[in-house]
């Protein structure tokens, strides 16, 4: 209805006619919709998808609602979650990769376009409430700061109370929160009891609860995004404990009880396969003694950490029972993509060793296995079991192959799903969960949203299958692009290829699997249908052209971020911190050359602590007071640190301080008051800084020194923080990699 008045207005009120607008209802009995998010969780990580280890509430979710078989996402978290939201193919909204690359075309612009419009934005428009909490990852890292521009923030699309992290992965310990468009401290700390899975599902139950309080006849839609399963694997002990010694088997066992388990379920057809080892995983028998008690150790620890999420899954599930908003809500649960390769052959206590080519032996490795899972670590499992996590099929998150593409996906709706322990084998994809969604609350996608003319939806809904398990997919064709590997799925077949960065897209092979019948896609038929293969890759282009894929973009995650924008030029940003310090998002890269300067006060001798901080415990960089000294401590990966100290005690009262990194020389160097004071030689800069914020006044989260305990707040007075550095517009190194691996 048009809010333009119509009333009558005349020159006094007794004569004049008032009129209300009416507001925006849901249709009558609309329900209520929850998306729970999962990251790197394999296709058979769950109990109910295969796998051993414990996950009785989303099990019980399952049981309840159905189970897909069928169901396929991007390879990669941010434009998985785009077609979640949008109902469009990720290039066609503007996410080809990840949410933190502009590469200068449409189909990668590194945020969701306004034409292709959240699920969130349009259900706000139709009267729902709308939450958010938990991983975002939805815009580009240079919008992360307190400067913004905050349009594509989940405040900014659609959604009415955010609660979360903005990146691609966090430490679940000591996590970097926002809670709507303010970076904040957690609430407790580790020694305290906090996790972040715990805090979340807090915050999401929390939510619910006051919006049923406040409106209890709207519905409400909720986007529970979960860190877990993502790297760093952490858990509390008594969760990884209880795995203690299930798999000293290996992964070559477990991968066959795995399968096993899955034709008993029904969750794979019987005449599946399971193929050869993924190569580079090696044979378990061939490990060494060593390695077999490292690589153990790391999967106890993942499937701690799995057991620990769905525990509190079920909290959330509870809370929605006992306010009585079980029934009738539409529950979506879902991983973003297969399980990750990030642990490399070996795994790692922290993976930005991995991040920097730093990747050691299990032999240096296991001297930290009693602290994976804890606070003390930032750990990553290796391969060998992420290929069991993805059992029965190939390769992983990235790859187009199933093992990076089929995932898990439970839909649970009591009111309408009467198949409760369903399972379907229906061809879907994560653009058919918004129409489904639609067509479920009977709300029409808009043409115009906001005075923008929308992008038509490009799933189908899946809704039909709930009451025809045996109807034939009303998804027939499908096309797949991640990182030059591309897929194209079409009535039953599918071809698929793999692109190593650099080469010719005209060398790729492409490889034929006749999916309807070859579920794990096993047998390459390529070379016995060149025909259906030659069809398969013309409509590939055919789809290409209509969603928007082109160009294809085969560069590499490396590649992906450089070229293109300015080069840098120095700029000097001054901070002018609180009492109690503060942090926030800062792209600031201490491989480069750059200055620090402060001007501070003290009143006496003992007044000490951090003037400027980035990273923490896992690698990154402080410059701060202590013992009356002036202290630059550069920590590489949590292995190599490099301090200097002032060679003099600094005196009370008003002071300036500085310090100056020259990359050429690879050197630093210490000033009071403009005169020499220290320097000493830094030799190993991370090309990916560890994670952990940028704190002016204090070092946040986690320590960079084991000299000091965060968040050791400067106790003088900072009166002005300057931080000189090379800045790049699009071409930024510092981004690198603490994207490469937060998808």
């Amino acid at each position: 209805m048009s809010n333009e008045f119509q009333g009558e207005i005349k020159p006094y009120y007794e004569d004049s006619k008032p009129w209300w607008p009416e507001p925006k209802r849901p249709p009558e009995g609309a329900p209520n919709v929850v998306y729970i998010v999962l990251d790197d969780t394999g296709y058979s990580h769950l109990g109910c998808y295969g796998s051993d280890i414990s996950t009785p509430n989303i099990d019980k979710l399952a049981n309840g609602g159905l189970r897909y078989t069928n169901f396929h996402t991007t390879a990669i978290c941010s434009p998985t979650r785009t077609c979640l939201l949008t109902g469009r193919n990720h290039h066609s909204a503007g996410m080809g990769f990840l949410a933190d690359i502009d590469n200068g075309f449409p189909n990668s612009r590194g945020r969701v376009s306004k034409e292709t419009a959240l699920l969130s934005e349009i259900l706000q428009e139709e009267g729902y409430s709308t939450l958010a909490v938990g991983k975002w990852h939805l815009l580009p890292s240079e919008e992360r700061s307190l400067a913004g521009p905050f349009e594509h923030w989940p405040l900014s699309r659609g959604f009415e109370r955010y609660y979360g992290f903005l990146g691609g992965e966090t430490n679940q310990w000591n996590p970097d929160l926002v809670s709507g468009n303010e970076y904040i401290d957690q609430p407790k700390q580790p020694e305290e009891g906090y996790h972040l899975t715990e805090d979340l599902t807090d915050k999401a139950i929390q939510y619910v609860r006051e919006q049923k309080s406040a409106a209890p006849d709207k519905p409400f839609f909720l986007y529970l995004a979960y860190g877990a399963t993502h790297a760093p694997h952490h858990a509390p002990k008594e969760f990884i404990d209880k795995y203690a010694g299930k798999y000293d088997q290996g992964w070559d066992v477990a991968r066959e009880q795995w399968f096993g388990r899955q034709k008993k379920l029904g969750i794979i057809p019987q005449n599946a396969q399971l193929p050869p080892r993924n190569p580079g995983v090696k044979p378990w028998h061939s490990l060494t003694p060593t390695e077999r008690q490292l690589f153990a150790r790391m999967q106890e620890v993942f499937a701690g950490f799995l057991d620990h999420t769905d525990y509190h899954i079920g909290r959330f599930l509870d809370a929605l029972r006992e306010i009585g908003q079980f029934d009738n809500t539409i529950i979506v649960l879902v991983s973003d993509n297969g399980a990750s390769p990030e642990g490399q052959q070996i795994g790692t206590w922290n993976e930005y060793k991995n991040f920097n080519g730093e990747a050691e032996q299990a032999e240096q490795e296991i001297v930290h296995i009693d602290k994976l899972g804890t606070p003390e670590a930032y750990n990553h499992y290796p391969i060998g079991w992420a290929q069991v996590g993805n059992t029965p099929l190939k390769w992983y998150k990235t790859f187009v192959h199933a093992g990076g593409v089929k995932d898990p996906f439970i839909i649970s709706y009591p009111d309408k799903i009467k198949d409760a322990g369903g399972i379907r084998s229906q061809y879907h994809h994560a653009i058919d969960v918004v129409p489904t969604i639609l067509e479920l609350a009977e709300i029409q996608a808009p043409a115009e949203l906001k005075g923008i003319q929308q992008k038509s939806i490009e799933g189908v809904s899946l809704a039909y299958s709930f009451e025809q398990p045996s109807e034939p997919s009303r998804r027939t064709t499908q096309y797949y692009e991640m990182l030059g590997n591309r897929a194209i799925y079409h009535e039953g077949w599918k071809a698929v290829t793999y692109h190593i960065p650099g080469t010719s897209f005209d060398d790729d092979k492409w490889e034929l699997y006749h999916v309807d019948k070859d579920f794990s896609e096993n047998n390459d038929l390529a070379q016995s249908e060149p025909e259906k293969l030659k069809e398969l890759i013309q409509l590939w282009w055919k789809e290409a052209e209509l969603y928007g894929v082109l160009p294809i973009d085969g560069r590499g995650i490396l590649g992906k971020f450089s070229g293109g924008g300015q080069r840098p030029k120095a700029v000097t940003h001054k901070y002018y911190p609180g009492t109690e310090g503060y942090h926030h998002y800062v792209l600031f890269n201490p491989r480069l050359t750059h200055s620090i300067e402060a001007d501070l006060v003290r009143t006496s001798a003992d007044q000490e602590g951090a003037i400027l901080a980035s990273g923490g415990r896992f690698g990154g960089f402080a410059f701060y007071v202590q013992n009356n000294r002036l202290v630059y401590h550069y920590n590489f990966i949590g292995e190599q640190h490099y301090v200097i100290v002032s060679a003099e005690e600094l005196p009370v009262g008003p002071v300036t301080v500085r310090f100056d990194y020259s990359a050429e020389t690879q050197t630093g160097k210490l000033y009071v008051d403009q005169l020499f004071a220290g320097e000493g030689d830094i030799l190993k800069v991370a090309y990916i800084t560890g994670p952990g914020v940028f704190s002016v006044g204090k070092s946040a989260q986690t320590p960079v020194s084991d000299n000091y305990e965060s968040p050791f707040i400067f106790s003088g007075e900072l009166k002005e923080v300057r931080v000189t550095i090379p800045q790049y517009i699009r071409d930024q190194e510092s981004l690198v990699a603490k994207e490469l691996a937060v998808d």
